[in-house]
């Protein structure tokens, strides 16, 4: 049996990141998954593909939410050196908002790098600051991005479909009740309407399917009232093609 393909996908550690517009557009052109992972809710586009992903406070939390999806046909936008190492292991393409490529050979050299100059700070040496980001950085990133695309492409990755195939959802009448951990309400009914599918505020008989949260409390008993088959976010996003 031939081996599943890895699928080809994008992940932003996006507190900080100058170079988020840029992902978005490539992403675009080549039908790509983009996940925007920060510790607090960032603006997105409302575009297929595109998931911001607010994980828990903590230092380490969205490195460790990143670094555990990553892996061979995922690329990795991020300033972080101890992150970026991580993604690299595990066979990820790695990429900082300047262009620069992390890779096995080269990563050494700035974990190392990176250690030397916190350990000289620490012992209150003055160091130099990272450099300020600049209009050719952001020229740099888009020809690294796309390289990198490519490159996944010609090692046989797919794109992962920002749409569900086949639609399933589409002509259904779909109603988000209680509260949502991984998008918020207005996300998922454009995350909904993508598919084909109607978001409304009401339970009636006419409803097809309720995505049940923490708190939906009236709605959830009138679904069931009805029959109306409910679902928790997880299954939604299972369902839509992003679980």
């Amino acid at each position: 049996m031939e081996a599943a393909r890895p699928h080809l996908r994008i992940f932003v550690d996006a507190d900080a990141c100058p170079v988020k517009d840029e992902i978005y557009r490539v992403a675009a052109r080549y039908g790509l998954a983009v996940f925007v992972v920060a510790n607090s809710p960032i603006l997105i586009p409302r575009a297929p593909g595109v998931e911001r992903v607010v994980v828990a406070a903590g230092a380490d939390a969205a490195d460790d939410w990143i670094a555990e999806r990553a892996g061979p046909g995922a690329i990795v936008v991020t300033s972080d050196i101890p992150l970026a190492s991580r993604c690299v292991k595990s066979g990820a393409d790695v990429i900082a908002p300047t262009g620069k490529r992390f890779s096995e050979s080269s990563i050494g050299m700035a974990l190392a790098t990176r250690n030397l100059m916190d350990h000289l700070r620490s012992m209150g040496q003055a160091t130099s600051g990272p450099k300020a980001f600049a209009p050719r950085d952001r020229s740099n990133f888009l020809g690294a991005l796309d390289n990198a695309v490519a490159r996944l492409k010609r090692a046989g990755a797919e794109p992962t479909a920002p749409i569900a195939a086949g639609r399933p959802l589409a002509g259904k009448t779909i109603v988000f009740a209680g509260s949502l951990e991984r998008m918020t309400r207005d996300e998922a009914e454009a995350m909904a309407e993508r598919l084909g599918a109607k978001a409304s505020d009401s339970i009636s008989s006419k409803t097809d399917l309720v995505v049940a949260g923490p708190g939906a409390g009236s709605k959830l008993t009138k679904a069931r009232e009805l029959g109306v088959e409910t679902i928790d976010e997880e299954e939604w996003m299972r369902r839509s093609g992003r679980g």
